[in-house]
């Protein structure tokens, strides 16, 4: 028995939802499609919008590869510090897009829940994968709290954008 399994149900909880967020971000999208872009709000959508679905693809990933039958946690933390690591990039990539976009000035919650928030769940996914083979049990509770915190920060942006949308980006009728 290894020490992945008494997680099932959690990652099938946070795995489902994740799914779930993502098919409902797709219809958002879908019912903002028709709203006129320049180029510079596609800019924005890639430091603002886009993170959103990885995060939500990252839970996704995450709670599927651990609920994998598994013989050992080693190949699970492999998998797992692979994401931790590239998801680092990715925020690093993510701050650099929304630090160079022009047509919206990120306010504190902006940096926070784009930028921070995102490094520090993939930087304790990474660093929960440099100590799995040592604490096994315990590493576990930091790639809970990895998938906890991404979907908690996809939420939080996904309600900001479409409260953004609704409020202050919605088309004039004439």
């Amino acid at each position: 028995m290894t020490p992945l399994a008494g997680w099932e149900n959690f990652y099938v909880i946070v795995g489902s939802s994740a799914g779930a967020l993502i098919g409902l971000q797709f219809v958002v999208m879908a019912l903002v499609a028709d709203m006129p872009r320049t180029p510079a709000q596609a800019q924005a959508g890639h430091a603002f919008a886009t993170p959103t679905i990885v995060h939500f693809g990252a839970v996704l990933m995450l709670s599927a590869a651990l609920s994998a039958p598994w013989h050992s946690i080693g190949g699970a933390a492999v998998l797992w510090g692979l994401m931790g690591l590239g998801g680092v990039a990715y925020a690093i990539i993510v701050a650099r897009r929304q630090r160079v976009q022009n047509t919206y000035q990120p306010v504190f919650e902006d940096w926070l829940f784009h930028a921070v928030l995102p490094f520090a769940a993939y930087a304790t996914l990474f660093a929960s994968a440099c100590a799995a083979r040592a604490h096994p049990t315990e590493c576990l509770f930091g790639v809970a709290t990895a998938a906890l915190l991404l979907l908690f920060i996809g939420i939080h942006n996904a309600w900001d954008a479409v409260t953004y949308h609704v409020f202050v980006n919605k088309p004039k009728h004439d």
